[in-house]
């Protein structure tokens, strides 16, 4: 399945050819979160819990290539939280080990008072679909489907994709495909995609490393927003348009935590 995501490696580094898999590996959920069962109203998955978010010792390595350290972090609901570091510090590696997108050597992931890493391949399907909203810096719509589609593939019904097309100035351009919008218009179908089924969390990477001013502040408000209205989010960037409206920033070098 993966096979697809190693093509063109040649020459990368491990860290490279770890983000081309973590890509492939975000698309797999994407693609395919419809074939699985829906969400049950019986849902064992606990969202009361105040501590939202809690992370103890996470290790990562690829090869030789050390990506987290010993991790823990907590984040309580309402909190939007940033997190900075140089390139190749394990950013994006943390944010797809809490989704549970990829499995660390070692540790334990709490979301939601739910254990991640107890969790079979459904129930982590289920998890993202129910507790997390998932935010790329290059969008990754799917190109074929118009946009209130590419936001409903993540669950949630066509009155809430409605709501959250006008709030983020999008009402106009339900029925476009993504190649008839600009960057920064597919970045917003890429939030609303990630707030459509009312997650808890979101995990946002770079989500406006490529945008202009006008374009990242409409993405900055919608999380914000977010998170004036419970939820929370755990954002990755070195954006200062990002880092001045968040609560706290942590900063994560050579796989640690140091401040």
């Amino acid at each position: 399945m993966l096979g697809p995501a190693l093509i063109g490696c040649s020459g990368l580094s491990p860290i490279g050819i770890a983000d081309k898999i973590t890509t492939s590996l975000t698309w797999v959920i994407l693609r395919k979160i419809r074939s699985y069962l829906p969400v049950s109203k019986q849902s064992t998955i606990n969202t009361d819990k105040s501590q939202l978010l809690r992370l103890v010792g996470l290790s990562k390595s690829y090869d030789t290539v050390v990506a987290l350290d010993d991790v823990s972090l907590r984040m309580g609901v309402g909190e939007f939280v940033g997190l900075r570091g140089p390139s190749g510090a394990g950013k994006s590696t943390l944010l797809y080990v809490v989704a549970g997108l990829l499995g660390p050597d070692k540790g334990s992931i709490q979301v939601a008072g739910s254990d991640v890493l107890e969790m079979s391949g459904l129930e982590k399907t289920r998890f993202r679909k129910e507790v997390i909203g998932l935010v790329f810096q290059d969008a990754r719509l799917i190109p074929y489907l118009d946009i209130r589609a590419n936001i409903l593939v993540a669950g949630g019904d066509r009155t809430r994709a409605d709501q959250l097309m006008f709030s983020l100035g999008l009402e106009a351009r339900a029925s476009h495909i993504p190649e008839e919008l600009s960057a920064g218009e597919q970045q917003r179908v890429g939030l609303a995609r990630a707030l459509v089924h009312g997650p808890k969390l979101v995990l946002a990477d770079e989500p406006t490393g490529n945008l202009d001013d006008v374009s990242a502040e409409a993405v900055v408000l919608g999380l914000r927003d977010f998170v004036e209205n419970g939820g929370s989010v755990l954002v990755v960037t070195h954006d200062p348009r990002v880092l001045e409206k968040v609560d706290r920033v942590i900063t994560l070098e050579g796989g640690r935590i140091s401040s």
